[in-house]
């Protein structure tokens, strides 16, 4: 375990983003950052990312992110909310086939519903 920090000319970088091949960008905040890769996926804090899909990696002083996360099957139980695409609070019950944008405690996802 370490601390990871970053400066350059009296900036402080308190983000390393990443930048996939289709131009989206994920933030993770360095403070207490643990990376580590696994076969083809790199783990940085809770996000993962396959490095096939990777462009580059910079260290950034806000968060960068653009990206928008397919939602694991798994964060069901952390969803927080549900806005259709024409920004509308939805509950699951009112999810039809469509696409949505869900929050939940562990980032921000889209989700298709065929």
């Amino acid at each position: 375990m370490g601390t990871l920090a970053a400066y350059a000319n009296k900036t402080t970088y308190n983000y390393l983003s990443f930048e996939s091949v289709d131009g989206g960008v994920v933030s993770v905040p360095v403070e207490s950052l643990s990376i580590t890769i696994s076969g083809t996926t790199l783990i940085a804090g809770e996000k993962a990312f396959l490095l096939s899909n990777l462009r580059k990696m910079f260290f950034s002083e806000s968060d960068k992110t653009t990206d928008i996360s397919k939602l694991a099957i798994t964060d069901w139980d952390n969803i927080t909310d549900i806005y259709d695409l024409n920004g509308r609070k939805i509950t699951r019950s009112q999810i039809k086939k469509g696409a949505y944008i869900v929050k939940s405690k562990n980032g921000t996802y889209k989700l298709v519903v065929k």
